[in-house]
């Protein structure tokens, strides 16, 4: 925009103000509108998708010997053995299966 005023002063004369006595207050308005995108996007999703993140790693670390989980895969058994990141599952008569632990989808 400067370079055309300088190229063309009629054309920056005919345009009246050159824009920077009113800038101030339109950047003002938008940074307060882009705290408000955030405090949306915050509150709408980082925060909730934060407390489930706790609540599932919370379930993960309780998991202990005789508890009833499914797994992600859909299997369901009963935990016969918990080591440092997995698990070992009963999931019939003499059936046992290792899956790790960030498997597990629900506790029953």
């Amino acid at each position: 925009m400067l370079f055309l005023m300088l190229l063309f002063p009629e054309v920056a004369h005919a345009m009246g103000s050159t824009g920077t006595e009113g800038s101030s207050g339109g950047n003002s308005g938008m940074l307060i509108m882009l705290v408000a995108i955030f405090a949306i996007f915050y509150f709408l999703m980082i925060r909730p998708e934060s407390k489930r993140r706790k609540e599932r790693q919370a379930m993960i670390d309780s998991l202990k010997r005789g508890d009833k989980v499914v797994t992600i895969g859909g299997l369901y058994g009963e935990i016969q053995d918990v080591h440092d990141d997995r698990l070992v599952i009963r999931i019939a008569d003499g059936v046992k299966v290792e899956v790790a632990k960030t498997s597990v989808s629900a506790v029953r």
